[in-house]
């Protein structure tokens, strides 16, 4: 395979595609791909009912590396430039190690519905990472309301934990850090090549670490297969990890960042509704209310980039 030229390759999210999708199609895409990301939360508390947290992140890792292996050898693409590798590092740092270790980790001492509103802050930890890194100037409005859904969230983990930050809270604050400056440089990259791509080839590279490391973890870290922990492992490998990226970026692609964007406002209270449905976990009201303000403050802000 040959190194792609960046100078030839049209942007992922500039691509005319709106000629070739209906608009009705691709908020569809789009749709299915917040739902896919909404369930990362309860089904990574299904894996970890049959794996150790080291375990099931590396093994999900693998996984999803080979489903994009196999779409990326399937379709020919060229590999990366040179250039490129140190984002999709980055990239592989953030998303396909750091993000999905913290947050299992957080998730064994926490419950999904406290993860799904701290988390609820990423768009607005990735904003502050695009501002340094890219030089976007978002306007005084979007910062008030970025640092008001900050106060909301970081008051709804101090009153939930008992006046205090646990453990699983620095490991959910930590996991924003990282997913954000791998969602950041994932978006730099994402100007040259498409958007799946960017993930795949991170996967791909990760494939050296994650392997040994799997190995590892299964030898040492009780495994206890059941439906539960089969089916949360699967789905976080392919559904979270690949296929859900997948037809997000379609999805943007066709309906626009700031439609898609809109719609992903409502990830953090769907998850909601999956811990209590699939886990069976009772919410306390400073739960969704606190949801609800974050979604009110991203709206803010997606209104306010400028």
């Amino acid at each position: 395979m040959r190194a792609q030229s960046s100078a030839t390759a049209p942007p992922a999210i500039a691509v005319a595609t709106p000629g070739r999708e209906s608009h009705g199609f691709g908020t569809l895409q789009a749709a299915l791909g917040v739902v896919a990301f909404s369930l990362t939360f309860p089904a990574t508390a299904w894996g970890l009912e049959g794996f150790g947290p080291w375990s099931l992140v590396a093994v999900r890792s693998v996984l999803a590396a080979l489903i994009a292996g196999s779409a990326l050898l399937a379709l020919r693409v060229p590999l990366p430039a040179r250039r490129h590798r140190p984002g999709l590092t980055v990239v592989g740092a953030g998303v396909v190690l750091g993000f999905p270790l913290l947050t299992t980790l957080a998730l064994e001492t926490s419950t999904t519905a406290h993860a799904a509103v701290v988390v609820g802050l990423l768009p607005l930890t990735t904003a502050l990472f695009s501002a340094l890194r890219v030089g976007t100037r978002p306007s005084r409005t979007f910062w008030i309301a970025a640092f008001a859904g900050a106060a909301a969230v970081l008051a709804f983990t101090v009153q939930q934990s008992g006046g205090a930050l646990t453990t699983a809270d620095l490991y959910l604050f930590a996991a924003l850090l990282v997913c954000a400056a791998g969602y950041t440089e994932g978006g730099r990259l994402a100007r040259v090549m498409p958007g799946w791509q960017v993930i795949g080839w991170a996967l791909v590279l990760c494939l050296p670490l994650t392997v040994p490391v799997a190995s590892i973890a299964l030898a040492h870290e009780p495994v206890q297969l059941s439906a539960h922990s089969v089916t949360g492992l699967l789905w976080v490998a392919a559904g979270s990890q690949f296929v859900g990226l997948v037809v997000w970026y379609r999805g943007m692609a066709a309906i626009g960042i700031p439609k898609a964007s809109q719609l992903q406002l409502a990830q953090p209270l769907l998850t909601l509704v999956w811990s209590v449905l699939l886990l069976g976990e009772h919410l306390t009201v400073a739960a969704p209310l606190t949801a609800a303000a974050v979604l009110v403050c991203i709206a803010v802000t997606q209104r306010s980039r400028g």
